[in-house]
This record gives C-alpha cells, sequence and structure tokens, in this order.
C-alpha cells in the first residue's frame, strides 16, 4: 500500500518540497487509518447493494443512513489522525494565527528599505556625468531588466511583496521622464522573469536582438534624449550555484552536480536550461553567466555607438565582470544596485538627479576574471567516485537519499577575496591593475573629503586614534573610515594576509567644509593570527607574533590614505588563557578531520606552490580513503549506533515530576540557574521527542512544562510566512545593507523587520545568512553579505541586536562553511584548515554572537560536512567552539531536515544541535537507544530551546501566555459540533421519514385488503 501510494503522490509532492523519506514515514505511520477508510468505503458499498433487498420504503433510508455513518467513521478517523500522528504538522499550520501589520509598521519598513537604497548603491565610475545636469529630463533606458528588475533571490530569502518601487518608477518618481516606446519593446518581448527555483533553473536573458532595435526605434530615442541607460542584471537563489559554462547549459551538458536528493532517482535537481536568442548562441565558447552575453554585448556596442553620455546599472547580487565599462568612453558612470527590496530602488532615480550623493562601498572585490580566479577550478561538484557501495547503503537505509558523497576543497586557505589579491599583488604573483577592476570597499562620491589620522597611541593592549573626516568639496555626503592592519609575516611562517580589515565606521552626512572626528580603539589580539599548522603553538591557538604592525586607513582596500605603526615585542601566546572574549581558549578542534589532503595555498616563497594548489581535484582525490569512509559511516543513517557513544557513568534524570512549574516562571532566569532542572524533570521521554522533532517553522506546545506553541519563518529578506500566508515587507538583499557600511543603518533594518515579526507574532526568524562569498558564483551570495567575514560580523551584530530589540529571537545561518549551493545536501565534504575555518568562515558568527547585547537567539546549521562530520552533528562547531569558546546560550536549529540518509535527530542531539527543522516523521527522527547519556543530550536540548523562547516576546508581558484553547481545538470543536449535529438531524429526518413512509404504506396495504 505505502510502495504504491508512493509511486501515485510522489512526484508532485517531490515538486511541492516533500521529501520522499516524509512521504513514506507519513503513510506508514497513517497506514492503519487508510486502511480503516477503505475498510468503511467497502462497508458503505455493501450496505448500498444489500439495500437493494430491503423492504421497499427502507431502501433509500438504509443507503442514506449508511453514508452518514460512513462520515461519522471519516470523521473519527480524521480527528484521530490530527489528533495523532500528524499532530505536529497539522497543528503547526492551524495554531500558526495570520495577523495584520500596522500601517505605521508598514511605513517605518519601506522608509528603512529606502535608506539602505540609499546608502547602498554604489557609483564606481563617473566621468563627470552624475549627477545630471538640470536640463536632463529625459532618458532613454535600454536592457530588459529595466522593466522586469531583481529585488532581491529566491529560496527561502525570496520576495513576496507585489508593491515594489521599479527601476523605470523610481526614475520617473525623480522626475524624468523615460522613453515608453523602449520600455514597452521589453515588456512585450518578455513580460515576466525565467524561474530560477529550487526545482529548476532557467537561466535564460531574455535580452531582445538587434533586429528589435529598428531605424525608426533608435531615431526616436535620439530625437527624445542624449543620454541613455542600459541595465544588466543576474538572478540568482537558493538550491543553485551560477553556471560558469554557459555553453554547456545551452547545450544541455551542464550537469553542477545535485543539489538535493528530494526526488526520484532519475530526477535532476540542477535542471539548468537557457533559450537561445535567434538564431545564435547567447554565449560563446568558455563563458561563464556572470559575463555578458552574446546579446547584451551587441546592445552596449548599439548603444554606445548612437550615444554620448551613457550610463549603465549593474542589478546583479554576484559580481559581475565589468572590465569592459572602460572600453568605451562613452559610458560615463557605473551603479551597481543589488537587490533593492520593496522600496531600495527609488534611491537611484535621487542619485541620478543628486537629490542622494552616493555613499555605499563594494563589500566584494570586482575581478576582471572570474574565471581565472584561484578558486575557480575548487567550486562544484566532485563527486567520488569508490562509494557507489555506500550510497547504496545510505539509499538502503534511508530512501530520502538519491545524491553523491561528494567533496570541495577550500585550497585557497586564507586568501578569500581582496586578502588574496592585495597580498598576490605584494608577492609579485599578480599585476593587481590587470587583475582587479573595483577593489573591496571601493565607492565614488558626488564630493571629496579629506581624512587625516591623529592621536594615534599605543596602549598596551590596545591601540587607539582618532580619524577627522572633512567633507571638502560642494555638496553634502557620507563617507566611511576604513580600518586595516598589516601584520608582520615570516616567508613560511604562519599565513597572513598583508591586508585585513579591522574595523569601520560611517559618518554622518557631512555638509561641505564640515568635519566629523571618529574614534577608535581597537584591541591588539583582533590582529592575531590562528596557529593551526602548530609552527608556534602546539596544539594549535590564536598568537600576535612579536614585530611591527602597520594600522591603515584606506579609502578601499587598495588605497592607503594614512597609517601608523605600533611594535610587539614579544609574541603573545592566547592559547592558554584565550582572548579577553573567549570563555574558554581557541584551540585545534577541526584540524585533524577537515584539512583534507590536499596542496594549500601558501604565501611562502611569493605564493610559490600557486599552480599545484589552484589546480583541480585528480581522480585520485576522488577516491574515498578507507579511513575517510569508516568516518563518513559512522554518521550515516542505519550504520550510525549511538551506544557507542554512551557513558556508563551517566545517571537517568528524572522524568515525569510534578514540580508545579511552568517555563513563564523562567523567564529571566540564569542558564545555569538549579531552577532549570526543577522544571526540566517535569518531562517525559515523549514531550522531549516532540519538542526536538517537531521544529518545522514552529516550536511545539509541550503541556507539561506550560511551553506554548511559536511560529518560526523565513527569512533573510523578511517576514515570510507561507503557513499562514503572511508575508511582511519585502527588505533588500544583504549584499545591498553590507554595500552601506553602516552599523546603525543595519540596527534600524533589524529593528524595522523584527517590528513586523512582533506585530504577528512571529517571534522566530530564520536569519540573517552570514556565509562567506567564497566565489562569485555561489546562488546564495544575494543572502550573504560579504567575502569579508568582519564587515559581515558587526553588520550582522547590529541587525540581530535590532530585531532582538522587538522580541525576536533570530537563527543565524548557515553555521557553517556552507559557501556553495551544489551537492549541499548530498554528503558534501569541506574540507578546510582550521586557520581559514577561523579567521575566514567562522568570524562573522563569532563577531556576531559575542557582541549579542540581550534577549536571545538561536543558530541554524548547515547541510554540508566539516569534513567527515555533518555540521549538524558536530560537538566541536555546537559545543566546543559555539557555547565553550563564544559563551552561546541558545537553541541551534538543523536546516530542513530531509534525513538526507545523515541528518539523525539523535546523533544531532548528542553532539549540540537541539532542534530539527522539520516534522518528526521520519525513521531517522526516532531515539531507540533510550539510554541515561541520549536522555541527557535531550533534556539540554529542551532547555536550550525553552531559554531561547522564554526571553524572547513569545513569553513578554505579566502574564502567562498558557491558557486557553487553541485555533486548531477551536476549529475542531466547530466542525466536529456542526458535523455532528448535521449528521445526526439529517439521520433522524431520514428514520422518521422513513418510519412515516412505512407508515402510509401499511395503511395503504390494510385499506387495500379491507376493499
Amino acid at each position: 500500500m505505502v510502495d504504491l501510494l508512493v509511486k501515485l503522490l510522489g512526484p508532485t509532492l517531490y515538486n511541492l518540497g516533500v521529501s520522499e523519506a516524509d512521504l513514506i514515514s507519513y503513510l506508514t505511520q497513517l497506514e492503519g487509518y487508510i486502511y480503516a477508510i477503505i475498510a468503511a468505503v467497502v462497508v458503505l458499498v455493501a450496505v448500498m447493494f444489500l439495500a437493494h433487498f430491503a423492504k421497499k420504503g427502507f431502501r433509500c433510508a438504509v443507503r442514506l443512513e449508511a453514508f452518514m455513518a460512513f462520515l461519522t467513521a471519516v470523521l473519527i478517523i480524521v480527528n484521530s489522525i490530527c489528533y495523532g500522528p500528524m499532530y505536529a504538522n497539522v497543528s503547526g499550520f492551524l495554531n500558526a494565527s495570520k495577523a495584520e501589520f500596522s500601517e505605521e509598521t508598514i511605513q517605518q519598513s519601506k522608509d528603512t528599505i529606502e535608506k539602505v537604497g540609499e546608502e547602498g548603491m554604489v557609483l564606481v565610475k563617473n566621468d563627470g556625468l552624475l549627477p545630471l545636469s538640470s536640463d536632463v529630463t529625459n532618458l532613454n533606458v535600454f536592457g530588459w531588466d529595466s522593466t522586469c528588475p531583481i529585488y532581491g533571490g529566491t529560496g527561502s530569502a525570496g520576495s513576496h511583496s507585489d508593491g515594489n518601487v521599479s527601476i523605470l518608477q523610481s526614475l520617473q518618481d525623480a522626475g524624468y521622464k523615460t522613453n515608453e516606446t523602449l520600455s514597452n519593446m521589453y515588456t512585450e518581448y518578455c513580460a515576466e522573469r525565467p524561474t530560477i527555483s529550487m526545482s529548476a533553473q532557467d537561466w535564460s536573458l531574455p535580452e531582445p536582438n538587434m533586429k528589435h532595435y529598428t531605424d525608426d526605434i533608435m531615431n526616436e530615442a535620439k530625437d527624445f534624449s542624449d543620454t541613455a541607460m542600459v541595465v544588466l542584471g543576474r538572478p540568482g537563489g537558493e538550491g543553485a550555484d551560477l553556471p560558469t559554462n554557459m555553453s554547456a547549459v545551452i547545450n544541455g551538458t551542464y550537469n553542477q552536480g545535485l543539489t538535493t536528493s528530494n526526488a526520484p532517482a532519475n530526477w535532476r535537481y540542477m535542471n539548468a536550461t537557457y533559450t537561445n536568442n535567434g538564431s545564435y548562441d547567447d554565449f560563446e565558447e568558455g563563458e561563464s553567466y556572470l559575463e555578458p552575453s552574446v546579446t547584451e554585448e551587441q546592445l552596449i556596442e548599439k548603444v554606445c555607438s548612437e550615444f554620448d553620455n551613457v550610463i549603465v546599472v549593474i542589478n546583479a547580487n554576484n559580481t559581475m565582470e565589468l572590465g569592459w565599462v572602460d572600453n568605451y568612453e562613452q559610458i560615463k558612470s557605473v551603479i551597481l544596485a543589488p537587490g533593492a527590496g520593496e522600496t531600495g530602488f527609488t534611491a537611484l532615480g535621487e542619485i541620478l538627479n543628486g537629490t542622494v550623493n552616493p555613499s555605499g562601498k563594494t563589500a566584494d572585490t570586482y575581478v576582471k576574471n572570474l574565471l581565472s580566479a584561484h578558486y575557480i577550478n575548487n567550486i562544484g561538484n566532485f563527486p567520488y567516485t569508490n562509494v557507489d557501495d555506500l550510497k547504496a547503503q545510505a539509499l538502503a537505509a534511508d530512501s530520502s537519499y538519491k545524491g553523491n558523497v561528494s567533496f570541495v576543497n577550500y585550497v585557497e586557505g586564507i586568501y578569500v577575496g581582496y586578502k588574496f589579491y592585495e597580498t598576490a599583488a605584494d608577492e609579485g604573483l599578480i599585476d593587481y591593475e590587470s587583475s582587479v577592476q573595483y577593489p573591496f570597499g571601493y565607492g565614488l562620491s558626488y564630493t571629496t573629503f579629506d581624512k587625516t589620522m591623529t592621536n594615534f597611541k599605543d596602549n598596551g593592549d590596545t591601540v587607539s586614534f582618532d580619524v577627522e573626516v572633512t567633507n571638502t568639496g560642494d555638496v553634502a555626503g557620507k563617507d566611511v573610515v576604513e580600518v586595516y592592519y598589516t601584520p608582520p609575516y615570516t616567508n613560511g611562517g604562519i599565513e597572513k594576509a598583508s591586508v585585513n580589515l579591522v574595523q569601520f565606521e560611517k559618518t554622518e552626512t557631512l555638509e561641505p567644509g564640515k568635519s566629523q572626528t571618529l574614534s577608535f580603539e581597537i584591541a591588539k589580539e583582533d590582529m592575531a593570527s590562528y596557529d593551526s599548522d602548530e609552527i608556534k603553538v602546539a596544539g594549535g591557538g590564536y598568537i600576535l607574533e612579536a614585530g611591527e604592525y602597520t594600522i591603515s586607513v584606506r579609502s578601499d582596500s587598495h588605497t592607503v590614505i594614512a597609517e601608523e605603526t605600533f611594535t610587539v615585542d614579544e609574541d603573545i601566546d592566547y592559547s592558554t588563557e584565550g582572548r579577553s572574549t573567549d570563555k574558554t581558549a581557541p584551540v585545534n578542534v577541526f584540524e585533524d578531520y577537515t584539512q583534507g589532503d590536499f596542496i594549500q595555498l601558501s604565501r611562502a616563497d611569493g605564493f610559490k606552490n600557486a599552480g599545484a594548489s589552484w589546480a583541480a581535484p585528480t581522480a585520485e582525490a576522488a577516491q574515498m580513503s578507507d579511513e575517510l569512509r569508516a568516518e563518513v559511516e559512522a554518521n550515516t543513517f542505519g550504520i550510525y549506533d549511538s551506544t557507542k557513544y554512551d557513558n556508563a557513568d551517566d545517571k537517568m534524570p528524572t522524568l515525569g515530576a510534578d514540580n508545579g512549574l511552568t517555563l513563564f516562571d523562567l523567564r529571566g532566569v540564569d542558564y545555569d540557574d538549579a531552577k532549570w532542572d526543577e522544571l526540566l524533570d517535569q518531562l517525559t521521554y515523549e514531550d522531549m521527542a516532540t519538542m526536538i522533532n517537531v521544529g518545522g517553522w514552529q516550536t511545539a506546545e509541550v503541556t507539561s512544562v506550560g511551553k506554548i506553541a511559536t511560529s518560526d519563518c523565513d527569512g533573510p529578506a523578511g517576514l515570510n510566512n507561507f503557513v499562514t500566508k503572511t508575508y511582511g515587507t519585502s527588505y533588500p538583499t544583504e549584499v545591498l545593507l553590507a554595500q552601506t557600511w553602516n552599523k546603525e543603518l543595519a540596527r534600524e533594518v533589524g529593528e524595522s523587520m523584527g517590528q513586523e515579526f512582533s506585530d504577528v507574532k512571529n517571534y522566530g526568524w530564520y536569519g540573517p545568512a552570514m556565509n562567506t562569498h567564497r566565489s562569485a558564483f555561489a546562488g546564495r551570495n544575494f543572502e550573504y553579505y560579504s567575502e569579508d567575514g568582519v564587515l559581515a560580523g558587526y553588520l550582522a551584530m547590529n541587525q540581530v541586536n535590532g530585531a532582538v530589540s522587538k522580541g525576536v529571537y533570530p537563527y543565524v545561518k548557515h553555521f557553517a562553511v556552507n559557501d556553495q549551493e551544489t551537492n549541499r545536501e548530498s554528503f558534501l565534504l569541506t574540507f578546510v584548515s582550521e586557520q581559514a575555518m577561523r579567521e575566514i568562515y567562522l568570524k562573522p558568527f563569532e563577531i556576531c554572537i559575542k557582541g549579542l547585547e540581550g534577549g536571545s537567539m538561536a543558530v541554524m546549521t548547515s547541510y554540508n560536512w566539516l569534513g567527515s562530520v555533518p555540521a549538524c552533528a558536530n560537538s566541536d562547531l555546537l559545543q566546543t567552539v559555539l557555547r565553550d569558546e563564544w559563551g552561546f546560550r541558545g537553541m541551534a536549529i538543523t536546516d530542513y531536515d530531509g534525513s538526507y540518509g545523515y541528518m539523525i535527530s539523535e546523533n544531532c542531539v548528542r553532539n549540540g544541535n537541539d532542534l530539527m527543522l522539520g516534522y518528526g516523521n521520519a525513521a531517522s527522527n526516532q531515539f531507540p537507544n533510550q539510554s541515561a547519556t541520549g536522555t541527557l543530550a535531550m533534556r539540554n536540548a529542551c532547555k536550550n530551546i525553552m531559554y531561547t523562547i522564554v526571553n524572547s516576546g513569545a513569553y513578554a508581558g505579566d502574564e502567562n501566555p498558557v491558557g486557553g484553547k487553541s485555533n486548531m481545538d477551536k476549529l475542531f470543536m466547530k466542525v466536529n459540533v456542526t458535523a455532528g449535529v448535521v449528521i445526526g438531524v439529517i439521520a433522524i429526518l431520514v428514520l422518521v421519514r422513513a418510519l412515516l413512509k412505512r407508515k402510509k404504506m401499511k395503511a395503504a396495504e390494510a385499506e387495500n385488503a379491507a376493499k
């Protein structure tokens, strides 16, 4: 029965996001109920047939009464299902109430988003054209993206707003008349953007080819205005990385690897398509998606041949190749305008007319040739080739598993983004000018600023200084003070980049001639390096090496404005006592199993090993070793054995006690208070299993401790509750926010977004996301801030604190090293040095979590593995680093719990992951080993969940939120009572009618007999 229903229902449900494991589990649990319904149907059919032999007058009544009995039986079975095996799913949907946002809240969001647009758009080229002179009133806007711009991304951070301010509306609102002939042509050519979703990706760029630009259209355009704007866009989204080979996409041979196992065996999630533009391929051999297409190149050539004043707007969330803008003298200005949310594009027109002076800075390095980037051969699909039997084992144990067993090597080590390009240029490996188009932290203004570095002091543990910023131009504007450090480097020693962002601040709006002094105090420990290779620190750890350090104020990562130096007389080893912000000292915990077997890029001898380290993995590297296989198997469902990890000294805790406490009584109580144990003693084993496993966009109600159900939802771009169909204002991408370089504005974003969550009493927020832009091709770069962890960390910290001030508990994600979508759910073994992990990929999380000012927050783990251990079940990550070193107090949740062969509740809970983002129906969600060790782990997970919830807005106020009937109870009571009354009344009426009819028939028979 189950197999038959899987075949019938599977293809439809897979496309709706229901994994095969969930479907099988649901059907297995419901199998008895299904048979009961089938039995009821059989009985109904039999009674209907036998009623034919009933006495005349009763046949219809028997059939109707049988049907009423059948409806009653179905009603009882449905109630049993909904309050039984499917309670978590049904209650999660029905108990999540839809609410309305206040007009004040919505307006606040729109105002905040507009500010992000004003400060986040980056002017990267301007040969005096902008701001446009007052006599320019008409604009020709070329490029299909101008009529269908990118507001965000797709997936959990997708946008649901309908009232977005478009690019054309922005220009019109700023007082410009746009060429309707052009915009109508684009709309008629293609009115909607091709779909980039988690199930399929249409990478088509529906740019009209040159036959559409007739002489009449171009002559009309030149008569309309002598100024032209060209808008180019690139979408991206969850579930797929951007193609590095568009020729392969066009001819149908592109295979970047499975990105999910949530599909039938013969169905590829990476379903990449492209519609050709006429009779030619829109990309030439070897070109990537982040280069201009042939049609776009033809458009640029066409516009530049007809107009002398051209503005280019890049509406993309990934860094494109933009070297071509310097090939045309007609292109006077270039603006970077990533996904701007609902009102962010308002700023574009205001920047053009000068109402807004751009102050954004790039959050990534723009390079001229992405396919020559040092990481390019080590992103994407690298399956192991000798693990067919392991894949068969995973499939046998978990039917949701359909993917690869794959790996990815972070060969570049700490040299990510500008840290590579600046250091490689200093070492003579590359020519900077021919490699980099726009540096990290680069951006132009309509005014000029002078920065003076004064009062530099060495305070022992810190250095302090002031930076006076003076507006030396003619118009008001803001600027960013970017502070970098250059550490001493010993050839062959601990790896160090020559340029490292350490702090930043943005000025207020400065009128011409006005100044502002920004004061900085930088902890020297923030400039320490992590010695995972144990060159100087036995066992690994942070060390501030002796030597001369340079603190520089720069206009971007490459351009020094002022600098000072200080000297560290002798090495300072933090491996014993830790840095001042550490609860325990960081030492090597990952290195043994995440380092991998590859050549890592080293600065030694001027990056002598660059060529060897940049090479693609060899065929030998795709052969999984026996040792690695054993470690992987130990974390694979069906092979994983929790009994191996039981501690004989552990004692079974008290279960089901009656201590008279409720969760409300623990509000504000310290995490280590003994009162928590009294509350936890009240939980039963079933309570704990429910609380842990039912985490799909909710946390479960547990009456024994007075814990209410709460609603959690996506996403980084604003409230996105698909359960209640409640959608908040569409916020800009994290990239646009990062380009503001404005901590205070990031806090305002958190406050405004948090108020929307608070308005609808949805306090759990799956965001913000803060993984690293390791490559330009990562599909989710739009919802991650930057290539730099310091920039991302401080912005995220402020955004989180803003949201927490409204009672929200954010789940910062994806923890950790989740920097590509390819194979993300398919045993993706990520190999990276511990130094790179700590200095690059964990850095934004560390800054954000250590900077929490109050309230509560959570963490969402990632799909990928750290070496041979899944991130969702990694105690080194979730216990040693997150809790012991950083002092985190809160809950950790998985990404969507599709099992995928390795997301095992018991393994996760025992290693510091508290909540499963699912509905607790898969076999991998069971806790078969009810040992003291396992039970204690479950108990601690429940404590972390409840500690987070009780210190959030869900328990704000003076009254215990427990009480009253739930939405589900109210609905079922109404339905059951109504149905019961209707069925009862109909049954009585049918019976009475049948009796009356029978009585009449008898009377008629008697009368006939008397005659």
